[in-house]
């Protein structure tokens, strides 16, 4: 072994060592939030009792809002942060472009509306909201990429017509909201913003299964569209088989992303802020799939946490979280127009 293979075996091991250690702090961070939101609340509980309650059978009011209420809030919440995070960074890596995120481009636009359109003039709720949000966000999804065309502006095209399409799902929300009985605009516009105080222990399954295959595939796939980062030439070099590897990310990406938007609503920016920051804290982008679904679970619990114990009114996880994206979002654009790149 010559010198330059020690050395880059060398910087390789590091490389490892540091991710690893990142996505430790990050596993360390996940529990430390669970544990507050197991605990904390209207009332507070200890770590103790906390246990206790899980390990008996009692139905106590303390069994009710440890089991009922916030059990499926961690669970759920804990998923779908974890699913809007793999879903917006492989957006974000197969467009090769920031802005490429499903909260931004219509993806969940198109869950939302469907579910505003079942509550509000359908009148109906339920799982059949679910059903109908994961079809509209699949049939959403198709139609921008139809629209998107081929070519090699493929990715900014579908970014802008993505844009285009968030716009007119949310007039017709909008719309939706104005003509729909005053008494169902409340609970529509609750989903909407994104909350987690709609959850029940029944929403755990579906969202279960979907993260565990979805996002199985996700990570076997993560070696190939980190080769395509390299460009479409060297990564067919290099055996990647390109088609293949789009088609599984993309359909993968939105079962997650439209199965978490049915549970929780479209709680916004988790998608679009996770990304970024796992591909900045593993420096080189390795790993950072795994690493941008715990900063989406970190994000979820963090929000759950802040809006229910720091403000005097208690706001739905997606405002909170919604006020952290937006000025990135404006950062983002002031950058890429100070560099002089494309959208």
């Amino acid at each position: 072994m010559n010198n330059t293979e020690r050395y880059i075996k060398k910087i390789y091991k590091k490389s490892y060592y540091q991710n690893l250690f990142c996505a430790g702090v990050l596993l360390l961070v996940i529990v430390v939030l669970g544990i507050l939101m197991m605990t904390l609340g209207n009332t507070n509980y200890s770590l103790l009792e906390v246990i206790r309650v899980l390990g008996s059978k009692g139905t106590s009011g303390a069994a009710y809002t440890i089991k009922t209420l916030r059990l499926p809030k961690l669970i759920v919440g804990g998923l779908a942060g974890f699913s809007f995070g793999i879903a917006g960074h492989t957006f974000q890596s197969l467009l090769r472009n920031p802005l490429a995120s499903p909260d931004i481009i219509g993806i969940t636009s198109g869950s939302s509306a469907a579910a505003v359109f079942c509550i509000l003039i359908l009148g109906i709720s339920g799982p059949f909201v679910s059903v109908f949000s994961i079809a509209a966000g699949l049939l959403i999804t198709a139609l921008i990429f139809v629209l998107s065309g081929r070519g090699n502006a493929f990715g900014t095209k579908m970014i802008l017509i993505g844009i285009g399409m968030q716009a007119a799902l949310n007039a017709l929300i909008s719309w939706m909201l104005l003509v729909g009985s005053e008494y169902d605009v409340g609970t529509a516009l609750r989903w909407l913003r994104g909350s987690l105080n709609s959850v029940t222990v029944s929403d755990i399954p579906m969202i279960l299964v979907t993260t565990i295959i979805c996002g199985g595939l996700l990570i076997i796939c993560n070696r190939y569209l980190r080769i395509m980062q390299l460009g479409d030439e060297y990564a067919t070099a290099l055996g990647a088989p390109l088609n293949l590897v789009r088609i599984c990310c993309m359909v993968c990406s939105l079962f997650l992303t439209a199965v978490a938007t049915a549970a929780t609503g479209p709680i916004a920016s988790i998608a679009f802020l996770s990304g970024p920051i796992a591909v900045r804290l593993t420096r080189n982008g390795k790993n950072a799939l795994i690493v941008a679904g715990f900063i989406g679970t970190i994000l979820v619990y963090a929000a759950e946490l802040a809006s229910k114990n720091l403000f005097t009114t208690k706001y739905p996880v997606g405002v909170v979280t919604g006020i952290l994206g937006a000025p990135y979002l404006l950062l983002l654009l002031l950058r890429l127009n100070k560099k002089g790149e494309k959208i």
